[in-house]
């Protein structure tokens, strides 16, 4: 890689502006795992399961998808740097198809419904795509000091929290708040045209002055080594083989998939649980972003300190536990009757339990996002190529595992339960809502098997050390401008 020059403190202006093109991806995220479900089932009146089959239709595109746009970005070589290339040119694709996934057109049969909600859901994936995977990379690339990466990522899950929370906040008190004749408004069809083209606009925005502001950062980061060969087919299999490779990568990247299927079934159960088991209004529901602001804010205070003391496959380890168990003990409770719809101060105890929810997510993403950067100092030691890219769109792939699969095993879950279509809260069988609160624990299993993984994970200070000082040599003696001799036996 062409070195670049002396790289000054990463400013808090330029954290908070990377952090928002997240918040952007977290709205998105937040609003189609929480209500693409709700919106065709209960408004639109569509099979669960059929929904489900065609939301998963879009995990293949991105199997292939997410990994191509961060070996392209890693490979390319511009005046806006790798990666404001693919987030500037995502901005309108994404706000308009946001738009239009909540949009199908009048006429269309059941078939019609489930044809257009899987092409533009898939479309929408790759738009978000084009720019999360070169932002994510952004991030990793712009410190090379091992603290300083956890602190860029933590301001980062920290706007993660923002984004979900504005997303939240906006359905539950504004677009689908609570009147006398839809207790929960999202059940009433005449609220989602403001709501898609309000959340289009604001994810618009948000990706834009991401992109504007972290572009000041470009003459400080690496550019590609000149006779890097370009971005072709080839070389793409090349680079997802040399990250295969990465003994690192390949345990986040089993992890990943355990995580996501715990937290996309979630994602899709838990408007249903909130809305049917516990019967909670609309207005009610935004009380939980309480509990989410402790909870992010806790992880963000915390977890650079976390890392200066413990190495951090344990901090992640320890933090993906209890994100594991944490959400599912009310749902436990409810199970085996020993909490109810009914009981005094539900709210606030529900409250309470989601901090088991929100402070360890936000120190397991930032410890995941700080360790895939130093997994990239690995491979261009051993490769003499940075491959930020190639390695966050495994973090973005998954998100769309989260968004997509996940969701898909929600659908099954609720056709599985007899959940009825169009129904009313307090007026659903109890077996269903027992069910419904049985499959919510179980999701704990996959997130069990994903903490296995994230204990193999062996990123240490040490190792940063040693690798950063071994490329910093290698480019020493390479001289500028020219591409460094891989080391093929660097771990």
């Amino acid at each position: 890689m062409t070195s670049s020059p002396a790289r000054p403190p990463v400013s808090w202006r330029m954290k908070w502006a990377f952090g928002l093109g997240s918040s952007a991806e977290a709205i998105v995220i937040t609003t189609t795992s929480a209500f693409l479900m709700l919106f065709y089932n209960q408004v639109r009146g569509l099979d669960p399961a059929a929904i489900g089959i065609a939301l998963a239709l879009g995990l293949a595109a991105n199997a292939v998808f997410d990994p191509l746009i961060g070996s392209w970005s890693d490979r390319t070589r511009s005046r806006w740097g790798r990666r404001h290339p693919f987030m500037f040119a995502s901005i309108l694709p994404a706000a308009l198809l946001f738009w239009g996934l909540f949009n199908p057109p009048a006429g269309l049969g059941a078939t019609g419904q489930l044809v257009w909600l899987a092409v533009l859901n898939v479309l929408l994936l790759q738009a978000m795509t084009v720019f999360h995977t070169p932002h994510l990379a952004l991030g990793g690339e712009m410190s090379e000091d091992y603290l300083e990466r956890s602190s860029i990522m933590s301001v980062n899950t920290f706007f993660l929290w923002v984004g979900d929370t504005v997303g939240w906040q906006l359905c539950f008190l504004v677009f689908f708040r609570a009147t006398e004749a839809f207790p929960n408004g999202a059940l009433d069809p005449a609220r989602w045209p403001l709501f898609s083209v309000a959340i289009a606009a604001i994810v618009g925005a948000c990706l834009f002055i991401s992109s504007a502001v972290t572009r000041k950062r470009i003459p400080h980061l690496v550019q590609p080594a000149v006779g890097t060969p370009g971005f072709s087919a080839g070389e793409w299999m090349r680079d997802i083989g040399r990250v295969l490779r990465n003994r690192n990568y390949l345990v986040l990247l089993v992890g990943f998939f355990f995580l996501s299927l715990m937290t996309g079934v979630r994602g899709g159960l838990w408007i249903y649980t909130s809305t049917y088991f516990w019967q909670l209004r609309n207005d009610e529901l935004a009380f939980f972003s309480i509990g989410s602001l402790c909870g992010y804010l806790f992880g963000s205070c915390v977890v650079t300190r976390l890392h200066q003391r413990f190495e951090k496959r344990w901090t992640g380890m320890a933090a993906l536990l209890v994100y594991c168990i944490g959400p599912a003990l009310p749902l436990a409770l409810g199970y085996f009757g020993l909490l109810s719809a009914q009981t005094p101060g539900l709210l606030a105890i529900l409250i309470a339990f989601s901090l088991l929810q929100h402070a360890p997510y936000s120190i397991m993403t930032t410890t995941i996002y700080s360790a895939l950067a130093d997994i990239a100092d690995e491979n261009e030691l051993k490769y003499g190529l940075r491959q930020e890219g190639a390695l966050y769109a495994t973090r973005t792939f998954f998100a769309r595992v989260d968004q997509a699969l996940g969701t898909a095993l929600a659908g099954w879950v609720l056709a599985l339960v007899a959940f009825p279509a169009k129904a009313t809260p307090g007026q659903v069988p109890e077996a269903v809502l027992t069910g419904l609160a049985g499959a919510y624990v179980l999701s704990v299993i996959p997130g069990l098997v994903a903490c296995v993984f994230y204990g193999m994970l062996n990123v240490t200070r040490s190792t940063h050390d040693a690798t950063r000082a071994a490329i910093d040599a290698r480019k020493r003696q390479a001289g500028p401008g020219t591409q460094p001799t891989p080391n093929p036996s660097a771990p």
